[in-house]
């Protein structure tokens, strides 16, 4: 990643901004206008930045938000820059540190988008680590957090992902590993009816996020947060929820049982000459076990009615987002005790359905842990649709000032002391 001869950050207008990152080859949600009306919503100042190469062409460019804090400004790029040459990547971080000085800032945090390597559906190593990008970075006196696994800071470095481009409506399904596809199929037998939900709907996404979060012990985004989100990115996001009405569920399970004993009474009377035939008594075990098996599902189906009644009950939700580069599976939430439904493998298989209809090239299912010893539950869901890995470089600070932020720090810990 060699230096090339360039002119100076500069501020980019929206229209320019938008026009370049739509036709760059990779771009996260992260990087889009829509993101930074959100960010404006959300208090914080915004910038788009940008690089040009001595043909005056822009060659990178970032959404670079700021908020003030303690002693000067903390400024951040997420998931950027977004680059159509990344021989220009070294001298944008380089002028990027006079651009944040000059504007006051204390803290610049840089978290790429770059991929430092791949890895396949198990977690084996599929590319050689991109080292270079990390030593363009600390070269220029950003320091490494280092390559992490986990959340740091509440955000992945690692993403489970799925290629769309050459996948039809009619082969998706098969793209599924045995275990995913039977989950697709399963729910697909249940009645769920998946809805898009509209902005004063949006308390039942929150709901169900919120129980999550509650499960898993982290912090769900606030009620406000989910509404400024629907209202900066419009139809280029969907709140989606999974639901199921447990009368209608009852009413189907009634009618396939009846199907199946209406078989039994065909299988019975044609042996009814030869009762003691193997054949007989294997298909007529087989039927009984799946008779039994409808009868458990109505005797729950009657306690969920109990419950809830007559009304929609949702099962699961999904937050999707689209770009021209890739779908996103952002947020979303469940209900244990309706695990049994399988209702995000349909939310799943929803939001990848969409990617091949807006022939959106890449389906990216989000964070994993990066652990592979078979702890991380979230990535034993994700590999049933039998996508691949991308570890991204990770994350990296530069302090304008070294010397005010340790005393600023260091003042801070004494006072929490105190």
């Amino acid at each position: 990643m060699k230096g090339r001869t360039t002119m100076g950050v500069e501020i980019l207008s929206l229209e320019e901004y938008s026009e370049y990152v739509y036709n760059c080859a990779q771009r996260s949600f992260m990087q889009t206008p829509e993101m930074a009306e959100l960010l404006k919503k959300r208090g914080y100042t915004v910038e788009f930045v940008g690089l040009r190469n001595g043909e005056n062409r822009l060659t990178n460019a970032a959404i670079l938000y700021s908020k003030p804090m303690t002693g000067g400004l903390h400024m951040e790029i997420n998931s950027g820059p977004v680059s159509s040459d990344t021989r220009y990547l070294r001298p944008f971080y380089n002028n990027l540190r006079y651009h944040s000085k000059i504007k006051g800032a204390l803290e610049l945090i840089i978290k790429p988008y770059d991929d430092y390597h791949q890895l396949d559906n198990e977690g084996y190593q599929l590319s050689d680590p991109q080292e270079e990008y990390i030593i363009a970075l600390t070269t220029l006196d950003y320091k490494f957090d280092g390559l992490q696994t986990g959340y740091p800071g509440g955000e992945p470095d690692w993403h489970y992902v799925k290629e769309m481009s050459e996948i039809s409506q009619e082969e998706l399904l098969d793209t599924f590993t045995k275990k995913g596809k039977a989950a697709v199929k399963k729910a697909n037998t249940f009645g769920i009816k998946l809805k898009k939900l509209n902005r004063d709907e949006l308390h039942i996404f929150k709901e169900a996020t919120a129980a999550t979060s509650d499960r898993r012990e982290y912090t769900d985004k606030p009620l406000d947060y989910y509404q400024d989100f629907y209202d900066a990115f419009g139809d280029k996001a969907e709140f989606m929820a999974a639901t199921l009405n447990f009368k209608d569920y009852l009413h189907n399970l009634e009618s396939d049982k009846a199907k199946l004993e209406q078989q039994l009474t065909v299988l019975t009377d044609r042996y009814s000459s030869n009762p003691d035939s193997a054949k007989f008594h294997r298909q007529t075990k087989e039927l009984n076990r799946q008779i039994d098996t409808f009868n458990t599902r109505i005797s729950e189906a009657h306690g969920f009615i109990q419950k809830y009644g007559d009304q929609d009950q949702v099962l699961a939700v999904s937050l999707f987002v689209y770009t021209r580069q890739e779908v996103t599976y952002l947020f979303s939430g469940s209900y244990p005790e309706f695990n049994k439904f399988y209702a995000p493998a349909l939310l799943q298989e929803y939001g990848m359905r969409e990617a091949i209809r807006r022939r959106i090239p890449l389906y990216n299912f989000l964070g994993i842990m990066g652990v592979f010893d078979g702890s991380d539950s979230v990535l034993r869901f994700k590999q049933n649709f039998n996508g691949y890995i991308v570890r991204k470089t990770g994350t990296f600070r530069y302090y304008p000032n070294p010397i005010k932020y340790k005393a600023i720090q260091l003042i801070k810990k004494i006072l929490r002391r105190s």
